[in-house]
Protein backbone atom coordinates (compact mmCIF):
# COMPACT_ATOMS: atom_id res chain seq x y z
CA UNK A 1 0.00 0.00 0.00
CA UNK A 2 1.21 3.57 -0.93
CA UNK A 3 0.26 6.72 1.14
CA UNK A 4 0.29 8.80 -2.00
CA UNK A 5 0.45 8.21 -5.65
CA UNK A 6 1.54 11.00 -8.56
CA UNK A 7 0.40 9.50 -11.27
CA UNK A 8 0.91 10.33 -15.17
CA UNK A 9 3.38 13.45 -15.16
CA UNK A 10 6.23 14.25 -16.68
CA UNK A 11 9.24 13.68 -14.84
CA UNK A 12 12.54 15.37 -14.91
CA UNK A 13 15.34 14.95 -12.91
CA UNK A 14 18.28 15.66 -14.22
CA UNK A 15 20.49 13.96 -11.35
CA UNK A 16 18.52 10.24 -12.53
CA UNK A 17 19.08 11.74 -16.30
CA UNK A 18 14.67 10.62 -16.40
CA UNK A 19 12.86 12.92 -18.49
CA UNK A 20 9.36 11.18 -19.35
CA UNK A 21 6.23 9.59 -18.12
CA UNK A 22 6.50 8.18 -14.86
CA UNK A 23 4.72 7.18 -11.73
CA UNK A 24 5.82 8.45 -7.95
CA UNK A 25 5.10 6.46 -4.84
CA UNK A 26 5.21 7.50 -1.38
CA UNK A 27 5.19 5.84 1.22
CA UNK A 28 5.61 7.12 5.42
CA UNK A 29 6.79 10.73 3.81
CA UNK A 30 9.45 8.30 1.52
CA UNK A 31 9.41 7.94 -2.26
CA UNK A 32 8.83 4.20 -2.47
CA UNK A 33 8.74 3.60 -6.20
CA UNK A 34 9.06 5.09 -9.50
CA UNK A 35 7.89 2.97 -12.22
CA UNK A 36 6.11 3.94 -15.38
CA UNK A 37 2.77 2.81 -14.57
CA UNK A 38 2.32 1.78 -11.09
CA UNK A 39 -1.78 0.62 -10.10
CA UNK A 40 -3.99 3.25 -8.60
CA UNK A 41 -5.47 0.42 -6.51
CA UNK A 42 -2.56 0.41 -4.42
CA UNK A 43 -2.64 3.80 -3.41
CA UNK A 44 -4.49 5.54 -0.47
CA UNK A 45 -4.40 9.08 -2.50
CA UNK A 46 -4.02 9.80 -6.13
CA UNK A 47 -2.66 12.88 -7.57
CA UNK A 48 -3.64 13.14 -11.27
CA UNK A 49 -0.32 14.98 -12.48
CA UNK A 50 -1.32 14.03 -16.30
CA UNK A 51 -0.15 16.99 -18.57
CA UNK A 52 2.48 18.61 -15.78
CA UNK A 53 5.77 18.52 -14.61
CA UNK A 54 6.73 16.13 -11.74
CA UNK A 55 9.99 17.76 -10.72
CA UNK A 56 12.45 16.93 -7.35
CA UNK A 57 11.57 19.14 -5.18
CA UNK A 58 12.67 22.73 -6.26
CA UNK A 59 15.40 24.29 -3.95
CA UNK A 60 15.72 28.56 -3.67
CA UNK A 61 19.31 29.05 -3.62
CA UNK A 62 18.79 32.73 -2.59
CA UNK A 63 15.97 33.70 -0.32
CA UNK A 64 15.82 36.02 2.56
CA UNK A 65 14.02 34.66 5.63
CA UNK A 66 15.19 35.68 8.75
CA UNK A 67 11.28 36.84 9.34
CA UNK A 68 11.24 39.96 11.59
CA UNK A 69 15.10 39.65 12.84
CA UNK A 70 16.11 41.57 9.40
CA UNK A 71 12.44 44.15 9.47
CA UNK A 72 10.81 44.35 6.69
CA UNK A 73 13.95 42.59 4.40
CA UNK A 74 12.97 39.20 5.88
CA UNK A 75 10.13 36.85 4.72
CA UNK A 76 8.37 34.35 5.90
CA UNK A 77 10.30 30.87 4.75
CA UNK A 78 6.90 28.83 3.86
CA UNK A 79 5.67 32.17 1.39
CA UNK A 80 8.80 32.03 -0.17
CA UNK A 81 8.67 28.00 0.39
CA UNK A 82 6.22 25.17 0.02
CA UNK A 83 3.25 27.88 -0.79
CA UNK A 84 5.17 29.29 -3.95
CA UNK A 85 5.86 25.28 -4.92
CA UNK A 86 9.04 25.27 -3.09
CA UNK A 87 10.41 22.56 -0.98
CA UNK A 88 13.76 24.15 0.38
CA UNK A 89 15.26 28.01 0.50
CA UNK A 90 18.76 28.64 1.57
CA UNK A 91 18.81 31.76 3.23
CA UNK A 92 21.58 34.53 1.86
CA UNK A 93 23.15 36.45 4.70
CA UNK A 94 20.51 36.75 7.46
CA UNK A 95 21.88 34.84 10.45
CA UNK A 96 25.08 35.93 11.98
CA UNK A 97 27.32 34.34 14.16
CA UNK A 98 25.60 36.09 16.75
CA UNK A 99 21.98 35.63 15.80
CA UNK A 100 22.12 32.30 14.29
CA UNK A 101 20.21 30.60 17.21
CA UNK A 102 16.96 32.19 16.73
CA UNK A 103 17.55 31.24 12.72
CA UNK A 104 17.50 28.23 13.80
CA UNK A 105 15.19 27.73 16.90
CA UNK A 106 12.35 30.32 15.16
CA UNK A 107 12.86 30.25 11.17
CA UNK A 108 14.27 27.05 10.07
CA UNK A 109 12.98 24.02 13.23
CA UNK A 110 9.45 25.71 12.65
CA UNK A 111 9.01 26.14 8.99
CA UNK A 112 7.34 23.46 7.04
CA UNK A 113 9.74 24.77 4.26
CA UNK A 114 13.54 22.87 4.31
CA UNK A 115 15.33 25.78 5.27
CA UNK A 116 19.19 26.23 5.10
CA UNK A 117 21.55 29.51 4.99
CA UNK A 118 24.74 30.85 3.78
CA UNK A 119 25.67 32.28 7.27
CA UNK A 120 26.55 36.00 6.73
CA UNK A 121 30.62 37.15 7.39
CA UNK A 122 29.90 39.64 9.15
CA UNK A 123 28.82 39.94 12.89
CA UNK A 124 25.89 42.37 11.75
CA UNK A 125 24.24 39.33 9.98
CA UNK A 126 21.60 40.88 7.67
CA UNK A 127 19.65 43.48 9.86
CA UNK A 128 17.40 45.85 8.01
CA UNK A 129 18.51 44.03 4.89
CA UNK A 130 22.21 45.64 4.91
CA UNK A 131 20.89 48.57 4.80
CA UNK A 132 23.40 50.53 7.44
CA UNK A 133 26.95 50.29 5.56
CA UNK A 134 29.22 50.92 8.56
CA UNK A 135 28.06 47.26 9.97
CA UNK A 136 29.99 45.78 6.98
CA UNK A 137 33.31 46.59 7.72
CA UNK A 138 36.86 44.20 8.24
CA UNK A 139 35.91 45.16 11.89
CA UNK A 140 32.23 43.71 11.75
CA UNK A 141 34.12 40.08 10.65
CA UNK A 142 35.38 37.72 13.41
CA UNK A 143 36.77 34.18 11.81
CA UNK A 144 36.98 32.53 15.28
CA UNK A 145 32.79 33.77 16.13
CA UNK A 146 32.22 32.26 12.82
CA UNK A 147 33.98 29.26 13.07
CA UNK A 148 32.51 28.20 16.71
CA UNK A 149 28.67 28.37 15.08
CA UNK A 150 29.95 26.88 12.25
CA UNK A 151 30.90 23.41 13.50
CA UNK A 152 27.68 22.40 15.43
CA UNK A 153 25.73 24.07 12.81
CA UNK A 154 27.22 22.50 9.44
CA UNK A 155 23.58 20.04 8.73
CA UNK A 156 22.32 23.87 8.10
CA UNK A 157 25.07 26.40 7.25
CA UNK A 158 26.12 26.05 3.47
CA UNK A 159 28.92 28.58 3.50
CA UNK A 160 29.71 32.65 3.76
CA UNK A 161 27.78 35.16 3.00
CA UNK A 162 29.85 38.54 1.66
CA UNK A 163 30.01 41.19 -0.72
CA UNK A 164 32.47 42.34 -3.47
CA UNK A 165 30.57 45.54 -4.67
CA UNK A 166 31.88 49.15 -5.54
CA UNK A 167 30.33 50.83 -2.59
CA UNK A 168 32.33 48.66 -0.08
CA UNK A 169 35.22 48.89 -2.12
CA UNK A 170 35.52 52.50 -1.99
CA UNK A 171 35.65 52.61 1.80
CA UNK A 172 37.63 49.37 2.59
CA UNK A 173 39.25 48.00 -0.59
CA UNK A 174 38.88 44.06 -0.59
CA UNK A 175 39.92 43.97 2.75
CA UNK A 176 36.35 42.74 4.20
CA UNK A 177 36.35 40.35 1.27
CA UNK A 178 40.22 38.72 2.42
CA UNK A 179 39.13 38.63 5.97
CA UNK A 180 35.82 36.72 5.00
CA UNK A 181 37.98 34.03 2.69
CA UNK A 182 39.93 33.70 5.63
CA UNK A 183 37.26 32.59 7.15
CA UNK A 184 35.45 30.52 4.65
CA UNK A 185 39.27 28.12 4.18
CA UNK A 186 39.07 27.34 7.80
CA UNK A 187 35.97 25.91 7.96
CA UNK A 188 36.00 24.64 4.84
CA UNK A 189 32.98 26.14 3.26
CA UNK A 190 32.75 27.88 -0.11
CA UNK A 191 31.54 31.99 0.20
CA UNK A 192 28.53 32.86 -2.03
CA UNK A 193 29.69 36.78 -3.35
CA UNK A 194 27.29 39.63 -4.03
CA UNK A 195 28.27 40.96 -7.37
CA UNK A 196 26.55 44.58 -8.04
CA UNK A 197 26.45 47.69 -6.71
CA UNK A 198 24.86 47.60 -2.90
CA UNK A 199 25.37 50.55 -1.19
CA UNK A 200 26.36 54.12 -2.42
CA UNK A 201 29.90 54.88 -2.95
CA UNK A 202 31.46 56.98 -0.71
CA UNK A 203 31.25 60.89 -1.25
CA UNK A 204 34.62 61.30 -3.17
CA UNK A 205 35.66 58.08 -4.38
CA UNK A 206 35.64 57.04 -7.79
CA UNK A 207 35.82 52.99 -8.48
CA UNK A 208 36.34 51.54 -11.52
CA UNK A 209 34.54 48.42 -11.86
CA UNK A 210 37.30 46.89 -13.95
CA UNK A 211 40.01 47.46 -11.54
CA UNK A 212 37.72 46.17 -8.84
CA UNK A 213 36.92 42.95 -10.61
CA UNK A 214 40.84 42.92 -11.06
CA UNK A 215 41.47 43.08 -7.30
CA UNK A 216 38.79 40.42 -6.61
CA UNK A 217 38.80 37.48 -8.66
CA UNK A 218 42.65 36.50 -6.93
CA UNK A 219 40.33 35.32 -3.79
CA UNK A 220 37.95 32.96 -5.25
CA UNK A 221 38.30 29.61 -4.71
CA UNK A 222 36.91 26.85 -6.87
CA UNK A 223 33.16 26.23 -5.32
CA UNK A 224 32.86 29.54 -4.63
CA UNK A 225 29.68 31.38 -5.97
CA UNK A 226 29.23 34.27 -7.42
CA UNK A 227 25.64 36.07 -7.52
CA UNK A 228 23.88 38.02 -9.76
CA UNK A 229 26.03 37.89 -12.90
CA UNK A 230 22.64 39.75 -14.86
CA UNK A 231 22.73 42.35 -12.93
CA UNK A 232 21.90 46.13 -13.57
CA UNK A 233 24.35 47.87 -11.48
CA UNK A 234 27.36 48.48 -12.02
CA UNK A 235 30.68 46.07 -10.70
CA UNK A 236 29.21 42.84 -12.52
CA UNK A 237 29.91 40.92 -15.24
CA UNK A 238 28.99 43.33 -18.06
CA UNK A 239 30.84 46.66 -18.61
CA UNK A 240 29.21 49.50 -20.16
CA UNK A 241 30.21 48.72 -23.08
CA UNK A 242 28.58 45.09 -23.14
CA UNK A 243 31.82 43.49 -22.70
CA UNK A 244 32.61 40.62 -20.63
CA UNK A 245 35.72 41.01 -18.26
CA UNK A 246 37.98 37.96 -18.71
CA UNK A 247 39.19 37.52 -15.75
CA UNK A 248 35.38 36.34 -14.93
CA UNK A 249 35.79 34.15 -17.52
CA UNK A 250 39.15 32.71 -16.06
CA UNK A 251 37.27 32.35 -12.68
CA UNK A 252 34.39 30.56 -13.91
CA UNK A 253 37.19 28.15 -15.91
CA UNK A 254 38.84 27.33 -12.52
CA UNK A 255 35.51 26.39 -11.07
CA UNK A 256 33.87 28.98 -9.17
CA UNK A 257 30.40 28.76 -10.05
CA UNK A 258 27.26 31.33 -11.01
CA UNK A 259 24.16 31.93 -9.03
CA UNK A 260 21.49 34.00 -11.33
CA UNK A 261 20.61 35.84 -7.50
CA UNK A 262 17.23 37.49 -9.50
CA UNK A 263 15.81 39.98 -7.52
CA UNK A 264 15.58 44.19 -8.05
CA UNK A 265 19.23 42.87 -9.88
CA UNK A 266 17.89 41.52 -13.07
CA UNK A 267 18.53 42.90 -16.39
CA UNK A 268 17.27 41.06 -19.79
CA UNK A 269 20.26 42.92 -22.10
CA UNK A 270 23.30 42.39 -19.91
CA UNK A 271 21.83 38.34 -19.49
CA UNK A 272 21.39 38.11 -23.57
CA UNK A 273 25.17 39.06 -23.37
CA UNK A 274 26.54 36.27 -20.64
CA UNK A 275 24.75 33.59 -21.99
CA UNK A 276 25.73 34.70 -26.12
CA UNK A 277 29.39 34.75 -24.31
CA UNK A 278 28.65 30.91 -24.06
CA UNK A 279 27.84 31.19 -20.02
CA UNK A 280 25.07 29.22 -18.11
CA UNK A 281 24.38 30.11 -15.01
CA UNK A 282 24.82 26.64 -12.77
CA UNK A 283 22.00 27.82 -9.67
CA UNK A 284 18.94 29.98 -9.80
CA UNK A 285 18.34 31.98 -6.59
CA UNK A 286 15.07 34.20 -6.88
CA UNK A 287 16.53 36.22 -4.41
CA UNK A 288 12.88 37.27 -2.94
CA UNK A 289 12.74 39.97 -0.10
CA UNK A 290 10.70 42.60 1.54
CA UNK A 291 11.52 45.33 -0.68
CA UNK A 292 11.89 43.71 -4.07
CA UNK A 293 8.51 42.37 -4.09
CA UNK A 294 7.01 45.48 -4.45
CA UNK A 295 6.87 45.90 -8.13
CA UNK A 296 7.23 49.80 -7.45
CA UNK A 297 10.76 49.55 -5.74
CA UNK A 298 11.86 46.64 -8.49
CA UNK A 299 11.13 48.90 -11.58
CA UNK A 300 11.56 51.93 -10.21
CA UNK A 301 14.47 52.25 -7.98
CA UNK A 302 17.80 52.14 -7.98
CA UNK A 303 17.69 49.06 -6.42
CA UNK A 304 20.74 50.12 -3.59
CA UNK A 305 20.56 51.39 -0.67
CA UNK A 306 21.67 55.13 -0.59
CA UNK A 307 21.81 57.21 2.74
CA UNK A 308 18.69 57.53 3.70
CA UNK A 309 16.90 55.60 1.04
CA UNK A 310 13.19 54.55 2.05
CA UNK A 311 13.57 51.07 0.10
CA UNK A 312 9.69 50.74 0.41
CA UNK A 313 7.42 51.46 -3.13
CA UNK A 314 6.16 54.98 -3.84
CA UNK A 315 3.02 55.78 -2.68
CA UNK A 316 0.05 54.64 -4.81
CA UNK A 317 2.50 52.44 -7.02
CA UNK A 318 2.00 49.04 -7.85
CA UNK A 319 2.25 47.24 -4.81
CA UNK A 320 1.58 43.29 -6.18
CA UNK A 321 4.26 40.52 -6.73
CA UNK A 322 6.00 40.17 -9.94
CA UNK A 323 8.49 37.41 -9.62
CA UNK A 324 8.86 34.01 -8.16
CA UNK A 325 11.28 31.15 -8.67
CA UNK A 326 9.03 29.34 -11.17
CA UNK A 327 8.80 32.61 -13.30
CA UNK A 328 12.43 32.96 -12.89
CA UNK A 329 12.76 29.66 -14.28
CA UNK A 330 10.61 30.79 -17.25
CA UNK A 331 12.90 33.73 -17.63
CA UNK A 332 15.69 31.68 -18.07
CA UNK A 333 13.67 29.65 -21.09
CA UNK A 334 12.91 32.92 -22.78
CA UNK A 335 17.13 33.41 -22.38
CA UNK A 336 16.99 30.13 -24.65
CA UNK A 337 18.52 27.76 -21.78
CA UNK A 338 17.00 24.52 -22.46
CA UNK A 339 14.60 23.05 -19.90
CA UNK A 340 16.86 20.49 -18.68
CA UNK A 341 19.39 22.61 -17.57
CA UNK A 342 16.84 25.30 -15.71
CA UNK A 343 15.62 22.34 -13.88
CA UNK A 344 18.91 21.33 -12.88
CA UNK A 345 19.31 24.68 -11.65
CA UNK A 346 16.85 24.51 -9.02
CA UNK A 347 17.59 20.96 -8.05
CA UNK A 348 20.20 18.95 -8.69
CA UNK A 349 22.88 21.85 -9.20
CA UNK A 350 21.33 23.33 -6.25
CA UNK A 351 22.13 21.11 -4.27
CA UNK A 352 25.54 20.45 -5.05
CA UNK A 353 26.05 24.04 -4.79
CA UNK A 354 24.56 23.74 -0.59
CA UNK A 355 26.60 20.39 -0.20
CA UNK A 356 22.97 18.71 0.34
CA UNK A 357 23.82 16.58 -2.57
CA UNK A 358 23.13 13.46 -0.47
CA UNK A 359 19.36 14.88 0.23
CA UNK A 360 18.34 17.30 -2.19
CA UNK A 361 17.88 17.60 -5.57
CA UNK A 362 16.94 14.08 -7.33
CA UNK A 363 14.05 12.03 -6.82
CA UNK A 364 15.27 8.40 -5.78
CA UNK A 365 13.96 5.66 -3.98
CA UNK A 366 14.72 6.16 -0.16
CA UNK A 367 14.58 10.03 -0.24
CA UNK A 368 12.49 12.29 0.94
CA UNK A 369 9.61 12.68 -0.90
CA UNK A 370 10.40 16.51 -1.48
CA UNK A 371 8.28 16.61 -4.77
CA UNK A 372 6.97 20.12 -6.74
CA UNK A 373 4.18 19.83 -9.51
CA UNK A 374 4.33 22.28 -12.03
CA UNK A 375 2.08 23.62 -14.95
CA UNK A 376 3.88 24.54 -17.83
CA UNK A 377 1.80 26.96 -20.49
CA UNK A 378 2.59 27.51 -24.00
CA UNK A 379 1.47 31.24 -25.90
CA UNK A 380 2.54 34.67 -26.42
CA UNK A 381 3.77 36.44 -23.40
CA UNK A 382 5.43 39.55 -22.15
CA UNK A 383 8.01 39.29 -19.28
CA UNK A 384 9.72 42.51 -17.35
CA UNK A 385 13.09 42.33 -15.93
CA UNK A 386 13.58 44.44 -12.88
CA UNK A 387 14.54 47.88 -14.95
CA UNK A 388 11.22 47.69 -16.93
CA UNK A 389 12.71 46.51 -19.73
CA UNK A 390 10.01 43.96 -21.33
CA UNK A 391 10.91 40.88 -23.34
CA UNK A 392 9.24 38.11 -24.96
CA UNK A 393 8.24 34.59 -23.47
CA UNK A 394 7.05 31.36 -25.26
CA UNK A 395 6.61 29.75 -21.83
CA UNK A 396 5.19 30.13 -18.38
CA UNK A 397 5.42 28.28 -15.31
CA UNK A 398 2.84 28.26 -12.40
CA UNK A 399 2.89 25.96 -9.21
CA UNK A 400 -0.08 23.39 -9.05
CA UNK A 401 0.91 21.22 -6.02
CA UNK A 402 3.79 21.20 -3.49
CA UNK A 403 4.58 17.96 -1.55
CA UNK A 404 7.27 18.22 1.42
CA UNK A 405 7.94 15.06 3.50
CA UNK A 406 4.86 13.17 1.64
CA UNK A 407 2.44 16.23 2.86
CA UNK A 408 0.65 18.20 0.48
CA UNK A 409 0.77 22.12 0.16
CA UNK A 410 -1.25 24.19 -1.78
CA UNK A 411 0.61 26.59 -3.54
CA UNK A 412 -1.40 30.14 -2.49
CA UNK A 413 1.19 32.09 -1.45
CA UNK A 414 0.83 36.33 -1.61
CA UNK A 415 4.47 36.23 -3.07
CA UNK A 416 3.27 34.68 -6.00
CA UNK A 417 2.54 36.79 -8.81
CA UNK A 418 -1.18 36.69 -9.06
CA UNK A 419 -1.47 34.89 -12.34
CA UNK A 420 0.60 31.67 -10.22
CA UNK A 421 -2.03 31.49 -7.74
CA UNK A 422 -4.76 28.30 -7.76
CA UNK A 423 -7.55 30.76 -8.78
CA UNK A 424 -6.07 31.87 -11.81
CA UNK A 425 -5.60 28.20 -13.16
Amino acid sequence: MFDLLVKGGRVIDPAAKRDGKFDVAIVNGRIAAIEKAIPERGAKKVIDAAGELVLPGLIDTHAHVYEHVSGEFGLNPDAVGVKAGVTAVCDQGGPSPLTFGGFRKFIAEQADTDVYCFLSSYLAGGLYGHRYVDLYGPTGINVDAIASIVEPNRDIICGLKCHAEPGGFSRWGVKSLKKAKQASRKIGLPMYVHLGTLWSVKDGVTVDPAKLVKEFIPLFDKGDILAHPFTRHDGGFVSPEGKIHPLLIEALNRGVKLDVGRGAHFSYPNAKAVIEAGIRPDTLGADLHGYNTKAAYAYNSTGRFDDNEDPGAAKGADLSPTFSLLHCMAEMLALGLPLDHVVAMVTCNAAEMMGKQDKLGTLAVGRGADISIVKMTTGRYTFTDAGGVTFPATKRLRPTLTIRKGKLFEPKSDLLPVWQRPQAA
